[in-house]
């Protein structure tokens, strides 16, 4: 999540554009050569300035690639920005070109990493990984030295007007992501003279964002609000937003605690508490098969059955599946941490005098948040505000980066705003900030959609927002409301905790009615947890990877196969054998059915209408569309056999942070 800000001395900033002026490469001095990586585009670095207010010296040599619309350069370049702060651009080249497509016809694309990301110098701090956050930002501080303060908002503005300068356009069409609003913001302010146009997809304000997440929380009950909408949490709860609350309160007496089972099917004890619930709400942002999953699980954690809670946040924080030994952790590889923890704790604007001491500084902090409302953090507390803040690993930061500058005044070009109505990190109500600065801009709110909106969108509302946007030439063309449409990701229904709160199958009677019925819902719910743990981790889970079952086993994938060891989701019913995987399709296959409470046998099921088999000695030949498979209906879909289990619309993984 972004997090930076603001506070300025008019003197610095005059000093840092007289030093940019003095500094800049010469107009069209740079030389490009082919890509390794992509014949689309070419490559060069820029070398800059460690900082321009002369603080330190040194140079920082920035990674820039090139997309050319045609044979002769532009005189208007798009320029992305990622996300972070600490994401690198450079990875997502081919993804950006294709999203931003419509602007690319009479314009060049850049893209570079941004300084301290990246092949543009990655920060490092070897504190990070061993401390805890407290002592390892300070420890990070002192370990950066002096040249901490040239990571920050500022200083990649003046690196953007270098580019600019050196590759030598006139203007810019800045596009960002995210942390990369606040830097397009800024450069908007500055160099308003060099902005042709803006597309701004999950804003930060140009202020920063606040401290304390509050619109964050203040966000909570219209996302779920929306989540829940068209009658979606029938059956699983009447106000998801009161069992959020209810559950928090008895968070704050003691943490729910239970059990999860790996990936060998082993059971592993787990404890979730407040700052653990607003984790999994906040990674819905970027998840929303982790989203769809969480009211139903909190109704049952108030219910007294806290595992699919306990599970949900395990998949939240990537532990399910079970990678391969070996296999490389798939978080903080996008986000350079040393970078985030520099630029956040040097600009934030937290509530404390700079110049204080740790000590002081906290104390200030403190009472600033004793000041607000309670309701301001509905349904958490002031509590998990702070600790779910950087204001106490931060507190003892030693600042080295010159005041930073006061919001200015962003011109009035073309601009599009990109807002995802299920976004928590950088909620629509900053969108709406944004666009009361900028009279002629318009505003995009895409349901059912969350961070990062041209990544996250499974429909076609940006996409087509972009094409009319440019569709005018220079920017500026009248864009449309989203069309309606369903939730790709409906909410799930309750999780039957025993073999008689399943439905019966029509034409088939007693326990084998309901066992069919627990193995149907048992693949369904192994199918949300591949495309949950896929999105989570960003990429095609690795071969070799493994869930554990609900309530025991486990399943593991491989390219050719998916095979379950006495997978379990409702007690007592067990499922063992092999599904064939071909194109990411589950294929036919005869599983065997045993456990304490099924009616043994044999059931042979795939992508197919009919489900056949033995079960308890009896014989069927089911059509799976009759089939409920949840007690506790929930949204559309949910209580209907997916025409092909194990696969969704999983293209669009990449997204800026």
């Amino acid at each position: 999540m972004p997090r930076h800000s603001p506070i300025t001395l008019f003197a610095a900033a005059l000093m840092a554009g007289m030093l940019t002026l003095a500094q800049a490469p010469a107009a069209g001095a740079l030389t490009f050569v082919p890509c390794a990586s992509s014949a689309a585009f070419s490559c060069t670095t820029v070398s800059v300035p460690l900082t321009r207010t002369g603080l330190t010296s040194g140079a920082i040599s920035l990674s820039l690639e090139r997309k050319q619309a045609g044979a002769v350069q532009s005189k208007t370049a798009v320029l992305a920005l990622a996300g972070g702060p600490g994401q690198a651009a450079l990875p997502l080249g081919e993804f950006i070109a294709k999203a931003l497509a419509p602007a690319l016809s009479t314009r060049d694309l850049l893209l570079f990493d941004q300084r301290g990301t990246g092949t543009s110098d990655p920060l490092s701090c070897g504190a990070l990984s061993s401390l805890s956050a407290s002592q390892a930002f300070e420890h990070c501080a002192l370990e950066i030295g002096p040249a901490r303060g040239g990571y920050t908002t500022q200083e990649s503005v003046e690196d953007i007007e270098a580019i600019r300068q050196a590759a030598g356009y006139e203007k810019l069409v800045l596009y960002g992501t995210s942390y990369g609003t606040k830097v397009a913001e800024e450069y908007a302010e500055r160099y308003p003279q060099h902005v042709e146009s803006l597309v701004l997809d999950s804003v930060v304000p140009p202020s920063g964002p606040e401290p304390f997440s509050i619109p964050t929380f203040q966000a909570i009950s219209s996302v779920l609000g929306e989540l829940c909408s068209e009658n979606a949490c029938a059956g699983i709860t009447t106000n998801p937003v009161a069992d959020i609350a209810t559950l928090t309160a008895r968070l704050r007496k003691r943490p729910l605690s239970g059990s999860v089972y790996n990936g060998s099917g082993h059971r592993e004890n787990a404890t979730l508490d407040e700052s653990d619930l607003l984790g999994i709400l906040e990674a819905g942002d970027l998840n929303p098969a982790l989203r769809a999953l969480l009211p139903a699980a909190v109704r049952s954690a108030l219910n007294n059955y806290p595992d699919p809670l306990l599970r949900l946040e395990a998949l939240a924080e990537g532990l399910i599946p079970n990678l391969p030994a070996g296999h490389p952790a798939e978080e903080s590889a996008e986000i350079d941490e040393a970078l985030y923890v520099t630029t956040t704790c040097e600009e934030m604007p937290f509530p404390w005098q700079r110049s204080a001491p740790a000590a002081t500084r906290l104390a200030e902090a403190t009472g600033a948040l004793n000041a607000l409302p309670s309701t301001d953090f509905y349904p958490f507390d002031a509590a998990t505000a702070l600790s779910n803040s950087l204001i106490s690993a931060c507190a003892g930061w030693p600042d080295a980066s010159a005041v930073s500058l006061e919001p200015g005044v962003l011109p009035n070009v073309p601009t599009l705003i990109l807002s995802g109505a299920q976004d928590l990190r950088t909620p629509t109500s900053n969108a709406r900030q944004v666009a009361a600065l900028i009279p002629d801009a318009q505003l995009l709110v895409v349901p059912y959609t969350g961070h990062s909106v041209i990544g996250s969108d499974f429909g076609d509302c940006a996409s087509l927002a972009i094409s009319a946007f440019f569709g005018g030439g220079v920017g500026g063309g009248q864009i449309q409301p989203c069309a309606p449409s369903a939730n790709p990701f409906a909410p799930t229904p309750l999780t039957p905790t025993k073999l008689a709160y399943v439905h019966p199958v029509p034409g088939l009677s007693g326990k084998p009615s309901l066992t069919l019925t627990a193995v149907l819902d048992t693949i369904v719910d192994l199918n949300r947890q591949v495309v949950g743990a896929t999105l989570q981790a960003d990429a095609q889970l690795p071969s070799g990877s493994s869930f554990g079952g609900l309530r025991g086993g486990y399943a593991k994938l491989s390219p050719t196969k998916l095979q379950l060891t006495r997978f379990t989701f409702i007690p007592g019913v067990e499922l063992s054998g092999t599904f064939p995987v071909s194109k990411g399709q589950l294929q036919t296959a005869t599983l065997h059915i045993s456990g304490s409470s099924a009616s043994g046998g044999t059931v042979r099921v795939g992508s197919g209408k009919q489900v056949t088999g033995t079960l308890g000695g009896r014989r069927f030949n089911v059509n799976v569309a009759k089939v409920k498979l949840s007690r506790a209906g929930a949204g559309p879909g949910d209580d209907e056999w997916p025409t092909t289990p194990l696969t969704f619309p999983l293209g669009k993984l990449a997204r800026l942070r």
